[in-house]
């Protein structure tokens, strides 16, 4: 494809009256946008390990509690690439994030107490590779 060498007046003109007000042009991001939640705070925890997830685990509650959301979810994955298997002294489910995070929270009790729930979550927000945390209103 060549370049056009010399562009009239009037096609130039043309562009820049184009460039200024572009209304044909139809934003395909503009429909397509999800509806952000702002009683929802969502964290990943992929890369993680086991006792650096539950620690910022506990931090996140703390934050989330301190500024009101009503809902924690975090993304664990599903544990298909956990090497937790090849550990005889670690259990093969509790090896992972998506076991051993709700079971910390359970078993410590200054965060326990600021849970109303804990739940897979929708299929919409990650099925089996997320939990979703209800979160008491103090």
């Amino acid at each position: 494809m060549s370049k056009k060498k010399d562009l009239s007046q009037e096609d130039k003109q043309t562009w820049e009256d184009y460039i200024k007000d572009p209304t044909d042009i139809y934003d395909k991001d503009k429909n397509n946008q999800k509806k952000v939640r702002k009683d929802r705070f969502k964290f990943d925890l992929h890369g993680f390990t086991l006792d650096k997830a539950n620690k910022k685990v506990k931090e996140i509650l703390l934050f989330c509690v301190k500024n009101k959301y009503k809902e924690l979810l975090l993304i664990t994955g599903k544990g298909l690439h956990s090497t937790s298997d090849k550990d005889t002294y670690i259990s093969k489910d509790f090896g992972k994030l998506k076991f051993s995070v709700p079971e910390f929270i359970r078993s410590d009790l200054e965060i326990n107490k600021l849970i109303v729930s804990i739940n897979e979550a929708d299929v919409k927000d990650g099925g089996e590779g997320a939990i979703l945390i209800k979160l008491k209103n103090l």
